[in-house]
């Protein structure tokens, strides 16, 4: 018997060494954070600090406050001002659900129809950025002032009545109520929640769609099954931007409310500038700082979705 043909032997090359970075190449990234890393410290965790020990200070301006762990601040802060916390959480509530029924159409319509229109329109989204804030919320009294045409409108129609009813306006008169303050929010952080929408939506594939109607979809039924669920991201991202500022605001309510329509924002206002109780009004900021962080915390995990734009 002959003895089975060997294999040739296969030569191996060597694997080429690995060159690791150097450690300079690896600090690069960590140099290029700093600057931004040192703003955050500089310009966030300290006066964040600063505030939590103002709020457990006892003391006033004349004498001067020391930190003596005065913890009841926040309980006599939060048992004399829940109502403005309540209602602020209501007008910022109702103007985030506002912004998105009014931003989503619109965002929908730049997204898919736009077309050659598309920049055009986001610049008008943008467009009252171009002013101070403070101008756009005044341009308000002059739209809802009394006896205008936009009231005497909503009046014909029985608009006022409805609202009335509802405690969001007084008889006729639409400034210094609820409405008033609501409609200023709405109009002052609608581009906040368009821009995410358009954002979220122009990055569905469009053949998506074709392929739901392939599949003899209807127009709602490719609405509630695709574009809305592949939307949420923006939606998330949209009532965020929305929420959280509006529910700090006290521009609005300033000027476009009366003593009854007061926010919590107003309140710490007043405390910081009038009634120099720092105290106070840090512990305010505080526990509004919570109870928003505590709210969106539930949100985002009832949203079911962490992919933010």
């Amino acid at each position: 018997m002959t003895a089975p043909a060997t294999l040739p032997e296969v030569a191996v090359s060597a694997e080429p060494p690995v060159h690791k970075p150097s450690l300079k190449k690896r600090l690069v990234p960590y140099w290029l954070l700093l600057p931004g890393i040192l703003w955050l410290l500089v310009f966030f965790v300290l006066p964040m600090i600063y505030q939590a020990s103002t709020s457990v200070q006892t003391g006033s301006l004349e004498e001067g406050f020391k930190v003596t762990w005065h913890f009841q601040t926040y309980w006599d802060a939060f048992a004399d001002y829940y109502p403005q916390f309540l209602r602020s959480l209501l007008y910022a509530g109702t103007a985030t659900a506002l912004c998105l029924l009014l931003g989503y159409p619109l965002a929908y319509l730049i997204a898919f129809k736009a077309g050659r229109w598309r920049n055009l329109l986001l610049v008008l989204v943008i467009a009252p950025f171009f002013t101070s804030f403070l101008i756009r919320t005044l341009a308000w009294k002059t739209i809802l002032a009394d006896g205008g045409p936009v009231v005497g409108v909503l009046n014909s129609v029985g608009f006022l009545d409805v609202t009335s009813w509802l405690g969001m306006t007084e008889g006729d008169r639409v400034l210094a109520t609820p409405l008033a303050v609501v409609c200023g929010l709405t109009y002052n952080f609608l581009p906040f929640m368009i821009l995410p929408l358009y954002t979220s939506l122009e990055r569905i594939d469009t053949r998506l769609h074709e392929a739901a109607g392939d599949l003899y979809a209807r127009p709602a039924t490719v609405f509630r099954k695709v574009t809305f669920p592949l939307s949420m991201p923006g939606v998330v991202s949209g009532t965020l931007l929305t929420f959280i500022p509006a529910s700090g605001d006290y521009v609005n309510a300033e000027l476009l409310g009366s003593t009854d329509t007061r926010m919590i924002g107003n309140v710490i206002q007043s405390q910081y500038l009038r009634i120099l109780d720092y105290p106070t009004a840090a512990a305010l900021s505080f526990i509004l700082m919570a109870i928003v962080l505590v709210m969106v915390t539930i949100y985002i995990r009832r949203a079911g979705t962490e992919d933010l734009v």
